[in-house]
């Protein structure tokens, strides 16, 4: 509502004409989905975690594809190189995300966040869907950079179809979306950029490897439920897998939607 006056006047309450409809900032999800979204890309370390993973990618998939080729394997999809690069450039993923959410905590601007949007899971499911379609459109473009230098790297060395490879494309970047879900929630529910990576570097990287590491069938289909596991069969054309794509996408979206709940419960005991 706006007040109406004339020079000399006070104010009168009564006199009041409703704001002009579309004036001022959008509220609601969209609202806090807009100030996220510029939040994220007004600090200098989301840039930087897109090009490490940029980076990252290439390097990776040259390095895949040329041990493939020097050490002569089977032919298999270009693809599989960027699939394969995942396990590093998820990470990228996971700092920007992390960053989206513990950099408020650690320079106590959360209180005005919360203030802005008081509806907890509103102001967490902006961060979570602001990440998750930057992590997309980042995997998705990753993908293909990879899948373009490896195919260079291969000489000859693996197969290209289209409509596979797009598939496989798409699979890379919603990994990465589920990814930066999953992220969002731990960051929630640790607070703390240390304590949010040392989670989520125990359950994408150390835990797996200590699974295969250890070998056996058991530990195998232990690390097959777990997300990068389930993540990596979505990712792979040509690989044998215990479960279906769409199985694997349930499993990765599981973790993602247990980590955000976590996340939320916090935020809504601790608050601030």
């Amino acid at each position: 509502m706006t007040i109406l006056t004339t020079p000399g006047e006070r104010a009168n309450p009564a006199r009041t004409v409703p704001d002009t409809p579309g004036r001022g900032t959008p509220g609601g999800l969209a609202g806090a989905i807009a100030s996220e979204w510029t939040k994220l890309f007004s600090v200098r370390a989301s840039y930087l975690c897109l090009l490490a993973g940029l980076a990252i990618t290439g390097v990776f998939t040259y390095y895949y594809a040329s041990i493939a080729r020097i050490n002569e394997h089977p032919v298999q999809p270009v693809g599989n190189a960027a699939a394969s690069s995942a396990v590093l450039v998820q990470f990228a993923v996971v700092v920007l995300a992390t960053v989206a959410v513990t950099s408020e905590y650690s320079t106590g601007s959360v209180r005005v966040s919360l203030l802005s949007v008081p509806r907890r899971h509103v102001i967490q499911a902006a961060k979570a869907l602001v990440a998750a379609v930057v992590a997309f459109v980042a995997g998705t473009t990753f993908a293909v950079v990879g899948t373009a230098v490896a195919w260079v790297a291969f000489d000859g060395r693996a197969s290209f179809e289209a409509g596979p490879s797009l598939l496989q494309v798409l699979a890379i970047g919603l990994y990465q979306a589920l990814v930066a879900v999953l992220t969002v929630g731990v960051a929630f529910a640790t607070r703390h950029p240390a304590g949010a990576l040392s989670v989520l570097v125990t359950l994408l990287w150390a835990l797996p490897s200590v699974l295969l590491g250890l070998g056996g069938p058991a530990l195998a289909d232990v690390n097959d439920h777990l997300p990068h596991g389930s993540g990596d069969h979505l990712m792979r054309l040509g690989a044998e897998a215990p479960y279906t794509p769409a199985t694997a996408v349930l499993i990765v979206a599981a973790w993602a939607a247990t980590a955000h709940l976590i996340g939320l419960c916090v935020l809504r005991r601790r608050d601030a």
